[in-house]
């Protein structure tokens, strides 16, 4: 990572997580032709360092670049410092989108992006569920899920790079959530996130997680037998579709319930 960042950009804040955008003075500046949005895109994957020519040329091309792929490259990135410049969004254009062989670097912090400011939420929530801090670690994740206005770099044509970081950042989306929710389980708020788990069930119908945690709310509800039905209705369709049995966990959850025990706690890790 660089050591500095040059003279005004460190007023830039720029978004992944939803649409991708470079805001100054509450202004969006990110540039509207596709191949320009991907290149920022794939640059702040890993601001203030350098990103190889070769994965430019990956991303943008994938196994079919153009013959002339440097000097359209180097257009590109024409195009972009010219955007910085018309946008007044640093003094320099070339400083902040510096060519750095063997590739080019975007030298602003990581804490200028959302995704550094989402990492840093899940982390302190994390520690704090990991010291029984529920109530304090739920409100850091909700802080962390709040950053996320729709899926990341929804206004991207993501090539292979950038469609890799965005499998990556929606896993961590999904940590975060089941998270937040173990750190409202542990507080005492199952019976509001009934509904909230149905829908999520539903939406993943062969979560084990999800349908973990939706039994254990329902269970302390005293709903045993609709949690119950969810692991049956689970359970077939993993048998059905993928030839394979609920795992050890929500085995375990379930033969507590038949036994009308108190359920066993998932791993919250």
């Amino acid at each position: 990572m660089s050591t500095g960042t040059p003279a005004g950009s460190a007023d830039l804040y720029f978004t992944l997580l939803g649409q991708l955008t470079i805001v100054k003075d509450g202004v969006d500046h990110a540039p509207s032709a596709p191949k320009l949005l991907q290149l920022l895109g794939l640059l702040l994957l890993r601001p203030g360092s350098v990103v190889p020519n070769t994965t430019i040329v990956e991303e943008l091309w994938g196994e079919d670049p153009p013959r002339s792929v440097r000097s359209t490259m180097q257009t590109y990135i024409y195009h972009l410092r010219r955007c910085i410049e018309r946008n007044g969004l640093a003094a320099d254009a070339e400083a902040l989108l510096a060519t750095s062989p063997p590739g080019y670097r975007l030298a602003v912090a990581e804490t200028q992006t959302d995704v550094s400011l989402f990492l840093d939420r899940r982390r302190q929530g994390q520690a704090l569920l990991s010291v029984g801090r529920h109530a304090e670690a739920a409100q850091h994740f909700r802080d962390a899920l709040d950053l996320w206005s729709g899926p990341p770099l929804a206004n991207v044509a993501c090539g292979p790079v950038l469609s890799r970081y965005v499998v990556t950042l929606q896993e961590q989306y999904r940590n975060a959530m089941h998270l937040r929710i173990e750190a409202d389980i542990a507080v005492g708020s199952h019976r509001e996130l009934i509904g909230e788990l149905r829908s999520n069930a539903a939406a993943a119908a062969l979560d084990e997680s999800v349908h973990g945690q939706l039994m254990r709310v329902l269970a302390r509800s005293g709903r045993r037998v609709e949690a119950m039905t969810i692991f049956r209705d689970l359970r077939q369709r993993l048998v059905d579709e993928l030839g394979v049995e609920p795992c050890a966990e929500l085995q375990a959850l379930y033969i507590g319930l038949l036994a009308g025990g108190p359920e066993p706690l998932l791993d919250a890790g």
